[in-house]
């Protein structure tokens, strides 16, 4: 079972897609224009589509005979607040926003799917394409779990996968069990009194505050989290002060955590709450913790996994489908979907000779020979699954 014929060659006008959607970079709840595209797309196809789900989310659905078994397959569509730097074509036109994470690509690897499937509807079932809107840390998958879309488009196992720099093309990656970690976003306010540069014992220094709890909070993971465990606490911002001699009267920080289970991250917004509070309390201020899990970990289920890994052997070799990988810090709210419905998350090789920037930097770019593989995988999942009797 190699990669589908079909879709190959389609590879074109795949890619024309692709760098249309590169070129009109939209941010998460902004994909006016992206869910349009998608959206024209799909009735083209002949698939049925529901628009607004979740804000500017789209699903089609696809069904052939009366059986009752079902498919969800779902692609990111938002961009990033990124100021591109490449120069070819069909780079940003919109100075700010950039299609940094791929994807631009990952939406038309399932509009690739979704017109092959349209075409030789060679399974028995229903399947839901899901266009996620606002992956990047602002809770689209919630938003469309939360406006109904497993109630309104019930699935029996979910697929979705996400392009990895690193990974050459034609390569995928697939791992049971946790695949992302937990995120979480934290803002610490720290109040005391501000007072003249030359006079601070008339002040309640909050940058001095701040410096000591930066400190205190680096002992989470070394001191409450177990070695067996793990976790990751940054402090990626510290303001204060707006002049050379005045003490401020606040000071913020903010930063991320990621853990790899949702009971240590909770272990890490008490102890930083005790923390802040206890520490600031020390100096005669006070801190206020607005702690915020924006991701889960992507768990995936087991049998899932095993065929997600069974389609892509065969699409490739198994000399090219990694099964050793580790869980990664990085965070994927298709998270909160797959706490709903078993399903699989997985990789796809997105590297050659002339791709090798990472993810979120400002000259990467979606490969777009990954494309078919890609849009081969969500065509031969829903095949097997819904495999024709």
């Amino acid at each position: 079972m190699p990669l589908v014929e079909a879709i190959e060659q389609q590879q074109e006008e795949l890619t024309r897609w692709r760098r249309d959607i590169h070129a009109h970079p939209e941010l998460g709840f902004e994909e006016h224009r992206t869910s349009e595209f998608v959206a024209a797309k799909l009735e083209e196809f002949g698939v049925q589509v529901h628009r607004g789900i979740g804000g500017t989310g789209v699903v089609g659905v696809l069904r052939v005979g009366n059986e009752t078994k079902s498919i969800g397959l779902r692609a990111d569509m938002d961009a990033l607040p990124i100021l591109e730097e490449n120069t070819f074509d069909h780079r940003s036109r919109h100075d700010g926003h950039m299609h940094a994470c791929g994807h631009d690509g990952h939406t038309v690897m399932l509009l690739g799917a979704a017109k092959y499937l349209s075409e030789s509807r060679n399974f028995r079932g229903q399947v839901n394409f899901i266009f996620q809107p606002a992956e990047e840390g602002i809770g689209g998958a919630k938003a469309m779990v939360e406006d109904g879309l497993f109630r309104d488009f019930p699935c029996d196992i979910l697929f979705a996968m996400h392009n990895a720099p690193g990974m050459p093309v034609g390569s995928f990656g697939v791992k049971k069990g946790v695949v992302t970690a937990a995120g979480a976003f934290f803002d610490i306010e720290i109040k005391g009194r501000g007072a003249h540069g030359a006079y601070p014992q008339h002040g309640v220094d909050p940058v001095v505050v701040g410096a000591q709890m930066v400190n205190a909070i680096q002992s989470i993971v070394s001191r409450n989290v177990g070695p067996t465990e793990a976790a990751v606490v940054s402090i990626t911002q510290f303001h204060a002060g707006d002049a050379y001699n005045v003490i401020p009267a606040s000071a913020h920080l903010s930063g991320t955590a990621r853990t790899f289970s949702k009971s240590v991250m909770e272990r890490v917004q008490e102890r930083m709450t005790e923390l802040a509070e206890t520490v600031a309390a020390g100096f005669g201020a006070t801190a206020e913790v607005d702690f915020r899990t924006i991701f889960h970990p992507v768990v995936n289920d087991e049998n899932a996994a095993d065929v997600a890994g069974q389609v892509c052997d065969g699409l490739v070799g198994s000399d090219n489908v990694r099964r050793d990988l580790s869980a990664g810090t990085g965070s994927e709210d298709f998270s909160f979907m797959l706490e709903e419905v078993p399903g699989c998350y997985l990789l796809i090789g997105n590297s050659d000779d002339d791709h090798q920037r990472p993810v979120h930097n400002p000259g990467y770019d979606f490969n777009d020979r990954a494309l078919s593989g890609g849009a081969s995988f969500f065509a031969k999942v829903v095949e097997r699954h819904l495999e024709a009797e």
